[in-house]
């Protein structure tokens, strides 16, 4: 999510730009209100077919996105070329869409026997999308497309024979014409309209809407109050409020970067105040945020594309997903409190901190759509209908709120009942409701335009086959043993991630790795699902380029790659909780009672070891010799095997008690 400046209607919200003529900014408005109202009709009042849904998403998303984001950037006035060049992507955005909508019976009926007017509509689709993804995502992006339908056209059968020349033995086909591929990418459910678009055009929107009308409401500010509320008074309070505001706003807004900007502007400046050095108060930011991406009942985007991958209930992927999130957070959590007790830090005074009771009563209201929410996902509802009904409780509590307050507690401080005042507060909140609307398909543009292109790359391996031949190269390169083909995975993670919006980077490396972790090294489904999401999220906190990292270092005035290496630190879970997964598989897919207490509690006293090792601090200075010793025994609750887990749990059992006892005996007489 992008901030830059706004229109006065429209304050901080994704692509608008002070370039932008008026007429322009009410065209934008106007598409993305009508986007909203069409995803909140198709939830909840009519359901429409896969075609119409997708096909109209896509349409109106590449039609926001031609407007929002400018062909020569937001820095350059768009001029009478570039208005030329914006006006052809644009009607070519509408006839991606329109098409389809107006010919799909007729398309169904001549199945395999396009017509010219077919394919010359699925390249300007393509095209269209891979343009729009440009602008709204990023070159890279667009080039991983184009990588791919050249990869598809290759062979000596293709389009490009003479490119086929150039691929390695084991990545060699057949090749395919532009016939044969516009038909896969566009009239087909195996292109751009595949898996992901689906999931964008239904699941992942409505939750986009309903994170931007809590944001709209002031959501954010009432969960971070509540954590300040909860943990501001104890040490490093700040940074641990960080964390769980964190875990609460970041599963809602979808974007990490989103995250960072939002409860880091409050988060970060506190924690500079107590004492944390700027690189280290933007790294916890980012690590904090970024796991926002793998906390239920949201998980961002990735609960609903791993709940149709894997064909599970989407209940199921949240309840699986729970402990692993806390295993996650209390590790980020356990390096604050460590640094606050190296640094000597303490919390902040009482008058500096909200009462909860002050914060319950300003916003109470936002826990009852997030109720309604909960309630409704266990009652099995699909969670399109649910993200329709968690906005519609949404708007009827603020409604009523005030209602209650315009009727019944102002007049009792002094500000009657009026006519005009009505109308004034009517109004307000009609503009309140309508920034909601367009706020929510702004911040929808970029993931829907990563689903897009995800869905090029989904048809080329589905027509190519290059999913099985990715399947061979794992095999080969890891000679199968099973760590050293997750490290091939989180590397192809991190590489993906550079270039890549996280959704995009599951689903790209889902479709190429997933069939190998499943098949040939017998990973259960869910936890391969699990693994490549979390690793997924890597780029955002890995340097060199860590945008989470980046965007932190900005707010706290640091420099980025410091911070990103202290993001880097801190999100260490990322990598060691999905080995764990792996090789502890019971504590996603189920078990007995008693291996799953002990597989937890031993998976949360390694990562907890682990933070300590790192950071040379527990309850006091640890030695050399210690994490020297810690590191062996934390390997040990990871590998598969219950005696290594043991012996791991006793030596770090009995360091973490030495270490107890040395900082009881170091403390001064009566204390």
């Amino acid at each position: 999510m992008s901030e830059t400046a706004a229109s006065p209607a429209i304050p901080a919200i994704p692509g608008s730009q002070a370039n932008h003529s008026r007429s322009v900014l009410w065209l934008i408005s106007l598409v993305a209100i009508a986007l909203s109202l069409f995803q909140l009709y198709s939830a909840g009042i009519e359901p429409l077919g896969l075609f119409y849904q997708r096909s109209i998403h896509l349409s109106l998303i590449m039609m926001l996105a031609f407007l929002m984001f400018p062909v020569f950037g937001a820095e350059h006035k768009r001029g009478l070329f570039g208005g030329a060049i914006d006006l052809a992507f644009f009607a070519g955005a509408v006839i991606t869409g329109g098409y389809l909508i107006l010919n799909l019976d007729a398309i169904f009926q001549r199945a395999g026997f396009w017509s010219q007017t077919d394919i010359v509509i699925g390249c300007i689709a393509t095209l269209t999308v891979l343009e729009a993804s440009r602008r709204a995502v990023g070159l890279s992006m667009m080039v991983i497309g184009i990588i791919a339908i050249l990869y598809a056209l290759a062979g000596p059968r293709g389009e490009l024979p003479w490119l086929g020349q150039f691929l390695p033995g084991v990545l060699e086909h057949r090749g395919y014409n532009i016939d044969r591929l516009a038909s896969q990418l566009y009239l087909g459910q195996e292109g751009i309209f595949s898996l992901p678009m689906g999931v964008a055009a239904t699941y992942i929107f409505i939750f986009v809407l309903f994170g931007a009308f809590l944001e709209i409401t002031g959501a954010g500010k009432f969960f971070i109050d509540l954590a300040y509320a909860a943990t501001g008074g104890q040490r490093g309070g700040p940074a641990k409020a960080a964390v769980i505001a964190s875990a609460g706003m970041g599963s809602i807004s979808g974007s990490a970067i989103a995250n960072v900007v939002t409860t880091g502007a409050f988060t970060i400046p506190l924690m500079k105040r107590l004492g944390y050095k700027p690189k280290q108060a933007g790294g916890i930011e980012a690590a904090a945020s970024t796991g926002g991406q793998i906390m239920p009942p949201l998980m961002g985007a990735g609960a609903f594309l791993i709940a149709e991958y894997t064909r599970m209930p989407y209940l199921d992927i949240v309840k699986v997903s729970i402990f692993p999130a806390i295993m996650y957070f209390a590790t980020v959590y356990l390096f604050v409190h460590i640094i606050a007790l190296k640094q000597g830090m303490q919390g902040m005074t009482k008058d500096e901190l909200p009462k909860v009771r002050d914060v319950m009563s300003a916003g109470w209201h936002f826990l009852l759509p997030l109720a309604v929410l909960v309630w409704l996902l266990v009652m099995n509802l699909s969670p399109m209908r649910v993200g329709y009904y968690a906005i519609i409780t949404m708007l009827a509590v603020a409604v009523l709120r005030f209602a209650v307050s315009f009727l019944f507690v102002a007049p009792k401080r002094g500000e009657p009942v009026t006519s005009t005042r009505l109308w004034e507060a009517i109004k307000a909140g009609v503009i309140k409701l309508l920034q909601g609307l367009e706020l929510g398909a702004r911040n929808a543009v970029s993931v829907s335009m990563a689903c897009a292109v995800a869905g090029i790359i989904v048809g080329v391996v589905g027509l190519t086959g290059l999913g099985l031949k990715f399947s061979s190269m794992m095999l080969a390169f890891s000679g199968g043993n099973l760590l050293l083909a997750l490290v091939l995975v989180l590397m192809a993670s991190l590489v993906l991630g550079m270039g890549l919006p996280v959704t995009a980077s599951y689903i790209v490396l889902i479709v190429l790795v997933g069939p190998a972790l499943s098949n040939e090294f017998g990973v259960p489904l869910l936890v391969a699902h699990l693994v490549v999401f979390w690793y997924s999220q890597d780029s955002n906190v890995t340097p060199p380029i860590a945008l989470a990292g980046f965007a932190g270092a900005a707010i706290a005035g640091a420099k980025p790659m410091p911070t990103s290496f202290q993001a880097w630190k801190f999100a260490k879970g990322l990598y060691l909780i999905p080995l764990f997964m792996v090789y502890n598989p019971e504590i996603i897919i189920g078990g007995p009672l008693p291996l799953l207490i002990w597989t937890g509690l031993s998976g949360l006293l390694a990562l907890g070891a682990f933070a300590a090792a790192l950071e040379g601090y527990l309850f006091a200075r640890l030695s050399v010799v210690s994490r020297i010793v810690l590191l062996p025994a934390i390997v040990g609750v990871f590998y598969p095997s219950l005696a290594a887990e043991a012996a791991g749990v006793v030596v770090m059992l009995a360091i973490i008690t030495g270490n107890w006892l040395a900082s009881r005996r170091e403390l001064p007489a009566g204390a």
